[in-house]
């Protein structure tokens, strides 16, 4: 079925990812949002497969008497399973039905064009169950032979065990779940970059920012947690406005830049293998992925990609979305879009605190994921073989995550990677189990031994593990019990990196933020330094350099983090309506 013929409604028969391609084909594309094509093998032609073929008989005898918390014998009936649906042909009907709409899709793409082959379960990207990577993606896939033998490992996956235990544990029955394929083409962001974005704020659930995440290449790197990406913040409520002052200026509304550390990046291969990982160039790792133009073109696609789905759903619908730039055509496009699954379903109504009570001694730190704190002891695994030596409780310490180690993230008391962002598999599964998380450590496998007793604090922007067992209590508030005071209450913002978290709290506006809050933590470089970079003793030019990657214009360093601190307390607090008192320094 062509995907520019499917809807959301359509979900029952292609899926979740296939529906809304194609809701955003039909309905999106006016608005001059750029999707890729192609079409989806559906849920009937699955159900089909393995009824005509006796697969579906074969899965239920293997399936019999499972018990997903035996992890040897569940990873050892999942792969029996999908050796089977490998090896196992198409009829003849279905394999000429896959192979005719392969050869339409190349009418319109070019003969041996790629294509990138995606499962979409009927009970994937949905409210509530996001299923976030539990199935396989095939890229860079040409000819329809070789789309034939993806199609039927994409299936497959289905089948793996971590989508087999996380069915168990969200209530689903293998059986009613079906999964459609999604043949779609492919964007040469291996020549460019790719990554994924938000429309809401990933850690406190603000609503107002888009949050976009990039790495050079093909996105499966930002996913799988290889990388730790750009990141950048866009303000939606003046996101396409004009000023109202006298020039009428457009608002260019970003407020928050942040270069990660890219030091790999998936590009083609060839036939046997096609897609390799490559090293990034010095140059690469230096410079921003996108222009300011690209962030506003794509945060506001988002928006428009948020409202609509809104509007359709009568519910605010927030939104997880990847997108790609091509590196042939310099075009950007929106290639998935999902609904947002832990803070849509949130209460907002209820705050809970994490305090830490006693003083504990750094051992590393990286970027926060979920607002709380836990402690237990460490367990340093670096390869997936060795997980069944984790035990419940305990803090997993680990270069990054996949899939495959999702049966001891759900018994982990928190996880900490040495990759990976804030968009990571790591960082989205964590969001779900509502655990501490923190990614992009660098070295906190190296740091950290097994064993060691340690407490994991993600209550700030940067996630802190400490040595020891720290006391920290938990305090829960309702704001709608909070009564009325008849004196305006207004907060004290230390860092600009609390004002979303902080905005949920009931207040009258900021009573007090500081200026040099900004400058001593986000810019850490007096101004004077970089207004007189030039003349500089050579060592201390190098740290200048260390702190400003990104910005062969020093000043412009310092001038956009403190635009960017004072925009997200404004931002955060809604200052077009709200008092903010700032304390400047002269």
């Amino acid at each position: 079925m062509p995907l520019h013929k499917v809807g959301i409604e359509d979900v029952p028969e292609v899926g979740g990812k296939n529906a809304s391609l194609g809701e955003m084909i039909k309905s999106l594309t006016p608005y001059g949002i750029k999707i890729p094509g192609g079409y989806a093998v559906t849920a009937a032609a699955y159900r089909y497969f393995l009824q005509k073929t006796g697969l579906d008989k074969f899965i239920r005898e293997t399936l019999e008497g499972l018990d997903t918390k035996n992890l040897k014998s569940l990873a050892e009936k999942a792969k029996v399973i999908r050796g089977k649906i490998k090896e196992t042909e198409f009829p003849k009907d279905l394999r000429e039905a896959i192979v005719k709409a392969h050869k339409e899709a190349e009418k319109r793409y070019g003969k041996m064009a790629d294509f990138a082959v995606r499962s979409s379960a009927t009970a994937e990207d949905l409210p509530g169950a996001s299923f976030a990577g539990e199935h396989e993606t095939y890229l860079n896939i040409r000819g329809a032979e070789d789309i034939l033998v993806a199609v039927r490992a994409a299936m497959a996956s289905l089948f793996t065990d971590r989508a087999i235990s996380y069915r168990v544990d969200k209530g689903f029955d293998h059986f009613q779940v079906a999964l459609s394929v999604g043949v779609q083409k492919m964007v040469r962001s291996d020549l460019a970059c790719s990554g994924i974005m938000f429309t809401l704020d990933t850690e406190s659930g603000f609503p107002d920012v888009v949050l976009i995440n990039g790495s050079w290449g093909l996105g499966e790197m930002i996913v799988q947690g290889e990388v730790t990406p750009d990141e950048y913040l866009v303000y939606k409520r003046t996101l396409g406005k004009k000023s109202g002052l006298i020039s009428r200026k457009t608002f260019r509304p970003i407020i928050g830049k942040k270069l990660g550390f890219k030091n790999r990046k998936m590009v083609y291969g060839k036939s046997d293998n096609p897609t390799k990982i490559v090293e990034t160039s010095l140059e690469e790792r230096k410079t921003f992925i996108l222009s300011d133009e690209e962030i506003l073109k794509l945060a506001t696609w988002a928006a428009v990609v948020e409202k609509h789905y809104t509007d359709k759903n009568k519910k605010w619908t927030p939104m997880d979305l990847e997108w790609a730039k091509d590196g042939q055509s310099g075009e950007l496009f929106i290639v998935q879009a999902r609904p947002e699954t832990v803070h849509s379903e949130r209460d907002l109504s209820k705050i809970k605190e994490y305090i830490l009570q006693d003083k504990g001694k750094e051992i590393v730190r990286g970027a926060s994921v979920g607002s709380s704190i836990a402690k237990g002891l460490a367990r340093v695994i670096l390869n997936p073989k060795d997980i069944h030596q984790f035990k419940e409780g305990e803090i997993l310490v680990t270069e990054m995550t996949d899939p495959d180690w999702e049966p001891i993230m759900k018994i982990a008391a928190a996880i900490v990677t040495d990759k990976g962002g804030r968009t990571s598999h790591a960082a989205i599964v964590s969001r779900e189990l509502g655990i501490p998380c923190i990614v992009g450590s660098e070295d906190a496998t190296k740091k950290i031994k097994t064993g060691d007793q340690v407490t994991v604090d993600t209550t700030g922007s940067d996630g802190l593990v400490f040595e020891g067992l720290l006391k920290f209590k938990i305090a829960e508030q309702d704001v709608l019990k909070i009564p009325d005071p008849k004196t305006k209450v207004m907060l004290n913002i230390a860092t600009p990196e609390t004002a979303f978290e902080k905005s949920f709290l009931p207040n009258d506006g900021v009573g007090l933020a500081r200026e040099e809050f900004i400058i001593a933590g986000s810019i850490g470089i007096h101004p004077m330094a970089l207004i007189n970079y030039n003349n500089l003793p050579d060592d201390i030019k190098k740290k200048v350099d260390e702190k400003t990657v990104g910005y062969p214009d020093k000043t412009k360093f310092y001038i956009n983090e403190l635009a960017f601190g004072v925009a997200k307390v404004g931002g955060g607090h809604r200052g077009i309506t709200t008092p903010i008192l700032y304390k400047l320094l002269f």
